[in-house]
C-alpha cells in the first residue's frame, strides 16, 4: 500500500520537500489573493526550490539504493532495488502533488491580474 507509509518511505528528502513545498503553496496563496507582479518571482523561486528538493531527494535515494543493494543476497537484489527506487520517487511525487494546487492558485492570481488590467484599459 503506497499511501500508508508514503512520507516515511520517502526518507529524509521528504522533510525539505515538504517544507519548501509548504512555502510554495503559501506563495501561491499570496499571489492568488494579491496578484501583484512583484510576487511572481517569489512563486517561481519557491516552486523551483520545492521541485528541486523533490528531485534531489529522489536522485539521492535512488543512488543510495543502488549503492547499498550490493549488501543484499543476489536473489533479492532486483526486488530490493525496485522497491528502493519506488520509495525514492515519493520525494518527487510529494513535490508534484504540492505543485499542482499551487499552479492552480497562481493561475487564479494571473486571471485576477488580467481581469484587473483589462478593466483599466
Amino acid at each position: 500500500m503506497m499511501w500508508k507509509d508514503f512520507f516515511e518511505a520517502g526518507g529524509w528528502g521528504m522533510y525539505p520537500t515538504a517544507f519548501l513545498g509548504f512555502i510554495f503553496v503559501l506563495s501561491g496563496l499570496l499571489y492568488a489573493f494579491r496578484p501583484e507582479r512583484r510576487f511572481v518571482p517569489v512563486v517561481f523561486c519557491a516552486g523551483v526550490a520545492a521541485l528541486g528538493a523533490g528531485l534531489i531527494g529522489s536522485a539521492v535515494g535512488i543512488e543510495n539504493t543502488f549503492h547499498d543493494v550490493q549488501a543484499v543476497a543476489p536473489a533479492d537484489q532486483l526486488k530490493i532495488a525496485l522497491l528502493g527506487c519506488a520509495e525514492s520517487l515519493n520525494n518527487l511525487v510529494l513535490a508534484l502533488l504540492l505543485a499542482i494546487p499551487t499552479a492552480l492558485l497562481a493561475l487564479t492570481g494571473a486571471v485576477r491580474a488580467a481581469m484587473r488590467s483589462s478593466g483599466d484599459a
